[in-house]
């Protein structure tokens, strides 16, 4: 294994991301953010438009979990699967309030520990560990598990599977580059479609080059189609909003889900919105009040400084489409 490690570190010199902001620093806070934003987000839209504004608002993890949970859901606005924010949040908190008087909170560096702690699984786990801590363990994300899967020509592994080899597999005297070097390999080699094996630096020990598409077996899935009604209740040209306190998008501002629309109210359009597991369609209604009938209501300026989910925001934008039609 010492030549494929030394194949896999070349590569990574020469062709990796060596320079991305999360791989130059050793701040634990830092590469925790990093983490969270990337589950199931593109790097490119963490690093242009997330990242650094969040450490400008949030520099410290004392300073993310001081902060009301209002403020942090304002900043991830539009990056989705709001509950990293909360979990976020809460991990800050935990840590702040539990340190001893006068020092900074921290994270801990060990994975056992790091698992405690909210909106934190075991990759997560994993990759704080290496990453911040240097730490000989291996991570498991999407294209990590991509390689493993064609190296050994793996169609449907278990996850125990999976842990063992990458364990297996691991550089633990170079931990935190093989590991990059592996979710690089995955994103610009190991690619699901078209993968460039002739010059992937594993294609000693892979199994599956001749047909690596085949690994893993990608189950077929119906995407459900979920229908609401939106009732914008205005008075006095503001529109009501709700706290959201159920599970789905908790925390967060909200126009008002109906079951049947009201006979007064007007019809405006709809919106779509897909998330991972179902497509939301919105049948969006207006009514004006003749008072005051719901407890909060914004103008539009106001709306637009609260944290509010992107269907909602896609709601908001066809109200003001249809006020500047007429």
């Amino acid at each position: 294994m010492k030549k494929i490690h030394q194949k896999i570190h070349t590569w990574y010199k020469k062709q990796g991301r060596v320079d991305l902001p999360w791989r130059t620093t050793d701040d634990p806070y830092h590469i925790y953010l990093s983490e969270v934003m990337l589950q199931q987000t593109q790097v490119k839209t963490v690093l242009e438009r997330y990242y650094f504004p969040f450490l400008k608002k949030f520099p410290t993890l004392k300073a993310l979990g001081d902060a009301p949970l209002d403020d942090v859901l304002k900043m991830w606005e539009g990056l989705g699967y709001y509950n990293r924010a909360k979990n976020l949040h809460k991990t800050a908190h935990v840590l702040s309030r539990g340190q001893t008087h006068g020092s900074a909170p921290t994270l801990p560096s060990h994975i056992e520990e790091l698992i405690k702690l909210p909106g934190i699984g075991k990759n997560t786990a994993h990759a704080v560990a290496t990453f911040a801590f240097n730490k000989p363990v291996p991570i498991m994300e999407a294209n990590v598990k991509r390689i493993l899967c064609r190296l050994h020509t793996l169609k449907m592994p278990t996850d125990k599977a999976l842990w063992g080899i990458a364990y297996d597999l691991i550089d633990k005297e170079n931990p935190f580059d093989y590991n990059q070097a592996m979710m690089d390999i995955g994103a610009t080699l190991c690619t699901p479609k078209n993968p460039s094996c002739d010059i992937c630096p594993l294609g000693d020990i892979c199994q599956g080059q001749e047909e690596p598409t085949l690994y893993p077996t990608k189950k077929k899935r119906v995407v459900p189609i979920r229908e609401q009604n939106i009732m914008l209740c205005v008075y006095n040209d503001k529109i009501s909003m709700t706290q959201r306190s159920g599970k789905f998008l908790h925390g967060l501002w909200g126009f008002e889900e109906i079951d049947v629309p009201l006979c007064a109210a007007e019809y405006i359009g709809e919106v779509t919105h897909a998330y991972t597991h179902f497509k939301l369609i919105c049948k969006v209604y207006v009514y004006d009040a003749l008072d005051k009938e719901q407890e909060h209501y914004f103008s539009t300026q106001e709306i637009r400084k609260l944290a509010i989910s992107k269907v909602d925001d896609k709601i908001l934008n066809l109200f003001l489409d249809t006020i500047h039609t007429y």
